[in-house]
């Protein structure tokens, strides 16, 4: 039961990770090209390439360990995206209007799956995890992400997975002063007597938009606005 509840919080936590972080990467209709020299993208203009993307991510963070390598690219040949729309769709929804309820952009957009992008995993012998993505996105997107909301109907809802439901209940938090603007969003999952929490924040930077999700049975917003300011700090020093 606690790994199936762990793997449906994961599902979620991805969907976080995607909408939050890369949904409607093109809404500005940038054009992509691709650079020869890396076999990175890059969009056209001063955005980064996928590669300074990977080297900008959180080295390691405090008490964790990196799972697995560093994914970077395109955003739609990204194993972590692959697997995540695999997974997806494992999973129904009692509200499939809320497919996107935990990145706030149901309807949104359609995904720019040529943007560069960058996504590290960690882990804890606690069982939290830690997952960061690095996109790079015109500011007028970025913002967008911010500032979406998740939909007052959206606020509860069920997903089943392997023919077991779970429940889910969102909880959107003031924005926090991080970057150039943030918004932070809590999912609480419940399957029988199981239990386990998520917590991702959204960040705009400079070109690029951050996302770092936290997932364990006792997870907070604090340490997951703590993780994202410091995966903040991180990309400023590094990116250009």
């Amino acid at each position: 039961m606690a790994h199936r509840l762990v793997r449906t919080a994961m599902i979620m936590t991805a969907a976080a990770a995607c909408a939050g972080a890369c949904g409607g990467g093109g809404a500005d209709g940038a054009k992509t090209q691709q650079v020869k020299s890396t076999g990175r993208a890059a969009l056209a203009g001063t955005a980064y390439t996928s590669a300074q993307l990977q080297q900008a991510l959180l080295a390691q963070p405090a008490g964790y360990k990196r799972v697995g390598e560093v994914d970077a690219g395109e955003y739609g040949a990204l194993k972590a995206v692959q697997n995540f729309e695999q997974l997806h769709r494992q999973v129904t929804l009692d509200k499939p209007d809320c497919a996107g309820a935990a990145g706030g952009t149901p309807g949104g957009k359609a995904l720019d799956k040529t943007a560069p992008a960058a996504i590290a995993t960690y882990g804890k012998s606690s069982g939290q995890t830690i997952t960061e993505t690095l996109m790079s996105m015109p500011a007028e997107a970025a913002e967008q992400h911010v500032k979406a909301k998740v939909p007052a109907a959206c606020g509860t809802f069920k997903t089943k997975v392997g023919g077991k439901w779970s429940e889910h209940r969102v909880v959107e938090s003031p924005s926090a002063a991080i970057g150039d603007g943030s918004r932070t969003v809590g999912i609480s999952t419940r399957s029988g007597a199981s239990r386990v929490k998520t917590w991702y924040v959204v960040v705009q930077g400079r070109r690029y938009l951050a996302t770092v999700s936290l997932i364990g049975p006792n997870v907070t917003r604090a340490e997951a606005e703590q993780i994202a300011r410091q995966a903040d700090a991180q990309a400023r020093r590094v990116l250009p």
